[in-house]
Order: C-alpha cells, then sequence, then structure tokens
C-alpha cells in the first residue's frame, strides 16, 4: 500500500435492512476533487454481488422506512455543501430533498408509521455562519462557560445541535430551544414522542452529566424520562423498556471510565432510575455503534482486546461479565455498524485485511476492499510482553515482506483511553509496504483490556504506560524480522505526549521521533484545549507543579535524537502551540528539529482531513524515516 493508495480506503461505516432490500453506505477518500465521495450499494443477501444504489457526490447514512416503501439518506451534494436529508422510493425512483439547512442535518430516525422522519442539525445564531458572510464581519462574541468549542467544528455555543422532525413534504417543526446540545434520538412505539437525550442541567453550565428526555412531536416542553447515572451515548426505545449506552461517573466530568447497556421503564409521567446490565469492569462498549432491541435482548459492540465485538446482552441481565455475553459478529475484527430485521443481523466490519466488510450469519456478502488487498496487504501479529512490574502488555507487529531485518517503528495510539486493533489500519500498511516492521501496543491506559487497565495511568501518565510500551518494543525487537539497530518512535495526540516522553527520557533506544498533535505542556493545555479545563484535572493534576512534572516539555533540555513536530493549525484538541512550545525549546538549544505545519486541518487530520493532506503526510512520515532508519 502506498500514499496514492488511499483513495481505495473504502469505508463502511453504516447499513441498513429491511426485507431483502440491503444498503450500505460505502466512502473513499478522492485526491482529485480532495473530498470524500461515496454513495449507497446494495448488497445481496444471497451474496451474489452488490450494485450501486445511489449517485450523488457523497450519500451515508442509510435508514429504510419501517414498511419498507422509503429510503432516507444523508446527501452531500457537492464538495464543501452541507449534508441535507434525502429521501428516496425504495423500489427505485428519484432522490428529493426534505431539508435545506445552513449547516446540515445529522442522525435521521424513522417514526413507526413510516409518515416522518426525525433528525438533528445545528442551528446557527442569527447573523453568524452565513454561507455567503465573512467570519471576520460577524459581530464579537461574548463567552461565558468554558465548553464553548470543539475540535474540527469551532464555537459550539452559538450553534447548538436541535432536535427536529419533518413529514415527507418537507414540513419542518424545531422541538428544542437550543439551550444545549441534543442527542441520540428514537421513537416511543405510538409514535407520539421523541426519546433523546442532552445536558442534565439543560444547558446551565459545562457538564458531562446527561439525561435522558422525552418531547411530544407535536411540540411541548421536554421532560426527563431518565435519570442517569453519568452520560449517555445512544440509545434505543421497545414497547415497555428504554435501553442505552452510557458512562457512570461522580461530579460533571469523567476521563477513563467504561460505557456500559443500561435498561429503564419506558415511563413518561415520571423520571425512571435505570438499571446496569453489564459488569463495570470487564464491558465497554464501543460509543459510535448505537445498541438495538431484539427481542428480550439488546445487542451492542464491546471492546475487547484490539477487537469490537457485536455482542448480545439479556434485558434480564444484571452486572453481565464479557464472558457470559454471546458473540454475533467481530471477533478479530472491529464492528463498524450493524442492522436488525427480525431476527436477522447484518454488521459492517473492519478486518486486518479489510476496511469495509459486510457480513451476514458468518458470511462475508460484501468486501469493498478487493482493490486494496490487491496492492498489497501485510500480515498482522499478535504479540506480548512482560512489563517491568510483571503486568503482560499486548498488541500487535505488522510485518514488511521479505526475512529481515527491518527497520522497526514504534507507533502509540492516541486517546489514551483508546486502542489499536484488529480494524484495518491504514498507516501501519503503508509503513510495512515501505519495508518498516510497526510495533502496535496497547499500554496501561487503553480500553478493552477491563477498566483497571483503562484508569491506571489516571495521575501517572508516564509510567506504568512506558514500562508497557516498551515491553512490547523488547518483544518485538526479539523477531528474527526485526532491526535492533534501527529504532524509530512516533505517535499522535497522546501517542505525541508518549513520543516526546520517551524521546527525553529514553532517547537513546531511538534513532529519531516523530511527535504529531501532541500534549507537551499541561498547564497550557489546560485553557487552550477544548477538552482542557476538565482533561487536566481528571487525567493529570489539578496541582500546577504536578503538570509540570508530567509534561515532556520539562524535559526538552534532554532531547538530543532528531524530532518531527507535526501539527494542524487548526488543532482546537491539542492546540498547535504545543508543538510551537516544543519546536522552539528545541531548535534554541540545537537538537536536529523540523515543524511539519497541516493549513486549514484539525486534530483528525490522519482519520478524516483533506485526502491531498493525507498524501502528504503520509510522504513526510516515509521521508523523515528514509532519512534516519536507513
Amino acid at each position: 500500500m502506498r500514499p496514492d493508495d488511499i483513495e481505495l480506503l473504502t469505508t463502511t461505516d453504516s447499513i441498513s435492512l429491511r426485507g431483502e432490500l440491503l444498503l450500505v453506505a460505502a466512502t473513499h477518500p478522492d485526491l482529485s476533487s480532495n473530498t470524500y465521495r461515496g454513495g449507497l450499494h446494495r448488497v445481496a443477501l444471497d451474496g451474489s454481488g452488490t450494485r450501486p444504489w445511489t449517485h450523488g457526490h457523497h450519500d451515508f447514512s442509510p435508514a429504510i422506512s419501517p414498511d419498507g416503501t422509503w429510503v432516507a439518506f444523508l446527501r452531500q451534494a457537492s464538495e464543501g455543501a452541507p449534508s441535507q436529508l434525502y429521501v428516496q422510493p425504495a423500489d427505485g425512483g428519484d432522490a428529493r430533498a426534505l431539508t435545506d439547512l445552513p449547516l446540515g442535518v445529522q442522525s435521521p430516525v424513522w417514526s413507526p408509521d413510516s409518515t416522518r422522519i426525525a433528525f438533528t442539525a445545528r442551528r446557527a445564531e442569527e447573523g453568524r455562519y452565513e454561507p455567503d458572510g465573512k467570519a471576520t464581519a460577524e459581530p464579537f462574541r461574548r463567552i461565558t462557560r468554558l465548553d464553548y468549542r470543539w475540535d474540527d467544528l469551532g464555537f459550539t455555543f452559538d450553534r447548538r445541535v436541535r432536535l427536529f422532525v419533518t413529514d415527507l413534504a418537507g414540513e419542518l417543526t424545531e422541538l428544542t430551544d437550543g439551550a444545549c446540545d441534543v442527542g441520540a434520538p428514537a421513537w416511543t412505539p405510538d409514535g407520539a414522542h421523541l426519546i433523546f437525550s442532552a445536558q442534565a442541567n439543560w444547558g446551565q453550565q459545562a457538564s458531562q452529566r446527561e439525561n435522558l428526555y422525552a418531547v411530544p412531536v407535536a411540540g411541548g416542553q421536554p421532560v426527563v424520562i431518565v435519570e442517569t447515572a453519568g452520560d449517555v451515548r445512544s440509545a434505543d426505545v421497545g414497547d415497555d423498556v428504554v435501553v442505552f449506552i452510557g458512562r457512570e461517573f461522580d461530579g460533571d466530568h469523567a476521563v477513563a471510565v467504561n460505557t456500559g447497556v443500561w435498561a429503564a421503564p419506558l415511563n413518561l409521567a415520571e423520571p425512571q432510575t435505570p438499571r446496569r446490565l453489564t459488569d463495570v469492569e470487564t464491558i465497554d462498549c464501543e460509543e459510535s455503534v448505537a445498541p438495538q432491541l431484539v427481542g428480550s435482548s439488546v445487542l451492542v459492540s464491546i471492546i475487547n482486546r484490539g477487537a469490537s465485538e457485536l455482542r448480545r446482552i439479556p434485558l434480564s441481565a444484571s452486572a453481565i461479565t464479557l464472558a457470559e455475553t454471546t458473540l454475533l459478529a467481530g471477533a478479530r475484527g472491529k464492528v463498524k455498524a450493524f442492522a436488525v430485521d427480525g431476527s436477522r443481523v447484518v454488521a459492517a466490519v473492519s478486518t486486518p485485511d479489510s476496511a469495509g466488510c459486510v457480513v451476514f450469519e458468518d458470511k462475508v456478502l460484501a468486501d469493498f476492499s478487493e482493490p486494496l488487498r490487491a496492492s498489497g496487504v501485510h500480515e498482522v501479529r499478535e504479540i506480548t510482553g512482560k512489563s517491568r512490574d510483571g503486568y503482560e502488555s499486548h498488541g500487535w507487529v505488522v510485518l514488511p515482506d521479505g526475512p529481515g531485518p527491518h527497520p522497526v517503528l514504534l507507533a502509540v495510539h492516541g486517546g489514551p483511553f483508546a486502542y489499536h486493533g484488529w480494524g484495518f489500519f491504514d498507516e501501519a500498511q503503508i509503513y510495512a509496504s515501505a519495508g518498516y516492521l510497526v510495533i502496535l501496543p496497547n499500554p496501561r491506559g487503553s480500553t478493552g483490556y477491563g477498566q483497571a487497565h483503562g484508569q491506571a495511568i489516571v495521575q501517572a501518565f508516564g509510567t506504568v504506560d512506558v514500562d508497557d510500551v516498551l515491553s512490547l518494543l523488547d518483544a518485538a525487537l526479539e523477531l528474527p524480522e526485526a532491526d535492533p539497530s534501527r529504532v524509530g518512535v512516533m505517535g499522535g495526540s497522546y501517542g505525541g505526549f508518549m513520543t516526546s516522553w520517551l524521546a527525553a527520557h529514553h532517547g537513546q533506544r531511538f534513532r529519531a521521533a516523530w511527535s504529531e498533535r501532541a500534549v507537551n505542556a499541561w498547564d497550557s493545555f489546560t485553557g487552550s484545549s477544548d477538552i482542557g479545563y476538565s482533561f487536566t484535572d481528571c487525567y493529570v493534576s489539578t496541582d500546577w507543579e504536578t503538570q509540570v512534572k508530567t509534561s515532556p516539555l520539562t524535559y526538552a533540555d534532554q532531547i538530543k535524537i532528531p524530532f518531527a513536530v507535526v501539527h494542524s493549525e487548526h488543532d482546537w484538541r491539542c492546540p498547535v502551540e504545543q508543538a510551537q512550545r516544543m519546536f522552539v525549546a528545541l531548535h534554541k538549544q540545537g537538537t536536529p528539529v523540523e515543524f511539519l505545519l497541516f493549513p486549514g486541518e484539525g486534530h483528525e487530520l490522519t482519520r478524516s482531513g483533506q485526502p491531498r493532506h493525507r498524501k502528504q503526510r503520509f510522504e513526510a512520515v516515509l521521508d523523515w524515516w528514509a532519512r534516519h532508519l536507513s
């Protein structure tokens, strides 16, 4: 796989099934237009093939109506256009737009009687974000709260997410007032109310705490129906029950907390207290995959040692452990989405050699990565190590062609409550194709190994996580394919923190470092990052001296190896000042350092940035390592 091959990286992140109609959204980067293209594809349930079903610039999020007669989906009609809600007859015909909202549409959900569609959308304050207006000509912003912007979006307090409903003629009704963002919309079985999540304090102050609300579809005041123990990521509603996935925590903010499955009686008359169905320690649900009720069970995606597995949870469960659940799909893979129709379950899955395949009853119905595999996909091998305290570290190596010994890249993931895993990873494949053996560790602090594993570095960055990373490096360097004399370290976000930290404290083990979108100084991160006001206090410390002690910038004078500082100009998660401070410190002391700055990009450059920038970044990475690991 080469940098140009990112155009072959077709992902399947949304799916819908009703009767014999199975629709999958397939999206890929397009270098010529420097945007993302894709459409809905019809997949035959007998595995006989696929065919394009829509032909827009970028169509996604299909939702087939309960009666099977209509398909709703989101369409970005042209490059840079906001996504709008479209409908198309399920038996063919032209698509037509139901919305024309300046900031676009999200999360379409059909009513039970197939006559209306609920969705969420941002609505701006008057005079802001106008298509023909200049941002610099807008009036000043008066900011009185801490949660005022978000990475890859910008300011949020003046364009909150609201709940809408439309009929098939495009008649819109707005159901919330914009005091706070709303999410996770779901219909009650009678179609009279919509259930959604929102801040427990209804936008009065910055807080991650959320409740579930209900609002009449005809309009009215939202009321709390479930008082949660923390927050809500997504929900589903049955005849007499509401289920959701969410976290439990004290206070207003949380870090490194497993996302569990909860259930509560559906009662619109008074707030209910939910019951946790899953074990706190062993089950962490994938937040991007919504739960779905199927009879007396709920299906969810659960993170497990690098896999994201579709599993069945009985509604009668109480603190059920991972080992007690039923695996349906995703073993040694990552379930990106799934759809249910009666007893049938179809999943979109990413695997080590496929960015997007569709699976039904253990049979692959479609694989959108066949061209990608033809470019060359490398072996992903599971490995373990032993940390200094005897703790088992876990991860993977991606092996290049040939016997070696090959130069080695230690690549640390971000988060830190995230994970490397069994899903297709374009970065590792491109580096392996260039001849590098790539190590992908999941040190303590990662998710998918139990909540204690994830919380092991809360207020302990740079301790056992470092030990785990180095122990996996040691294990990988024992492989005959690895060259211990040519090792580089790289990573982004928390992985950038780890790269900077290792370069300062263990620099003798590496030829060079590539530190990307890193946190280098907690004191300034607290004020400049969109999440810094809570993340630093929860994850590091409220004590300034501890923040300084835990900051890689403090030890910049110990960094002697060649060092690449890589950042995006509009990164609000780990703002560019983090890169600038490290670059200046290293440059002034004479350390070989380069600063790569990508214009117009945010924190997600490597995953969803402009395709040309993604390609250019890959070329820069390969150039850097060719110079330092040759």
